[in-house]
């Protein structure tokens, strides 16, 4: 029987958890990953090097990676102190295999070949490029890092989202799309992880014209300035947009409350739960399966790593998402066995 083939859509954190649960089945994984970031070690490497944004391939990379246990470390290593204080190793490293095989998408094969990675990570563009965001008063904020620490874009509104230079799609991801049985999206952060792969020319027309089950993973809480106000609905509305359909077919959304603790903690930083209305249901084109795929255990960051403040305690699990996925790519089958046993 062929192996059922999976397509995830975003980059870094999520993507990260995701495919760490994903690898765990035995389906044929293509991971597409957006190329907006240039803040930390990324954007350093970037401006001082050349090259192409390295963070959240790297993050893909280790998840999928069936190395040692000690090689998938090694790449998320951070150095504490010099020169090289804040980078990891996997950013130099592929930073390196760029240079050497003179073209990103091939030092990512190389990587691949060296890391013993299940599946496939494709850069969702070989171009250059950086993700503006035009606001409704006028102003233009210029890259993802910008754009991330601006807390006004909800406040004023977006006028439109865009990458200059115009980016082209990469061949092999909108391959993998045309091919894929289950395409997923999210989760992450919505303007600078998500909307960045849509943006780019020819992966959201694969995608409407993709005869797979399109997901999307809700995130778990509103960005504070972004989507503060976002329900579930208008979160898959913005990605209907920037597909230019409605084509989400399930959403996935996490029915169990975070500890009271982090729950404060988020509020205080004006970032909430995000809100769900069941009784909408008529109304939507899409199914929501919501289920406990809340982490439960402790995050701990590398006193090293420059971003740490950034990143988020509320997660989702890799292993209970990844069943719910692992359903829902089934779930198709299953109904039409029931169909005819009734």
């Amino acid at each position: 029987m062929q192996r059922k083939k999976i397509v995830t859509i975003g980059g870094g954190t999520g993507s990260f958890m995701l495919l760490s649960g994903l690898k765990k089945y035995p389906v044929d994984i293509s991971a597409i990953v957006s190329m907006a970031d240039d803040g930390g070690s990324t954007g350093v490497l970037r401006d001082e090097l050349g090259v192409l944004p390295p963070g959240d391939v790297r993050q893909c990379l280790v998840s999928l990676s069936d190395s040692s246990e000690a090689l998938r470390e090694l790449m998320n290593y951070r150095f504490e102190e010099g020169g090289l204080r804040g980078h990891s190793f996997g950013n130099l490293f592929l930073s390196a295999l760029e240079k050497t095989n003179g073209n990103f998408s091939k030092g990512v094969e190389e990587a691949i070949k060296i890391l013993n990675v299940k599946g496939q990570v494709i850069p969702v563009t070989n171009q250059d490029t950086n993700l503006f965001m035009e606001l409704k008063n006028g102003k233009l904020l210029k890259g993802e890092n910008e754009i991330n620490h601006n807390h006004n874009i909800e406040t004023i509104g977006i006028e439109k989202n865009f990458l200059m230079p115009t980016a082209q799609a990469n061949k092999k991801a909108i391959k993998s799309i045309l091919e894929a049985d289950l395409i997923v999206i999210g989760p992450g952060n919505h303007y600078c992880s998500i909307v960045p792969n849509l943006l780019v020319k020819g992966i959201s027309q694969a995608i409407c014209k993709s005869k797979a089950t399109v997901v999307y993973n809700c995130n778990l809480v509103n960005k504070h300035g972004h989507t503060e106000m976002f329900s579930l609905d208008e979160y898959v509305d913005s990605i209907n947009y920037y597909l230019g359909k409605k084509r989400i077919d399930f959403v996935t959304f996490n029915s169990k409350k975070p500890a009271a603790n982090l729950i404060k903690r988020y509020e205080s930083q004006k970032e909430l739960l995000i809100s769900f209305d069941i009784d909408l249901r008529s109304k939507r084109t899409y199914r929501v399966l919501r289920s406990d795929i809340l982490n439960s255990k402790k995050i701990n960051f590398s006193p090293s790593d420059i971003l740490a403040k950034q990143r988020a305690f509320i997660r989702h699990d890799s292993d209970k998402l990844a069943k719910v996925l692992m359903m829902i790519l089934e779930l198709g089958e299953y109904e039409n066995i029931i169909k005819e046993i009734i």
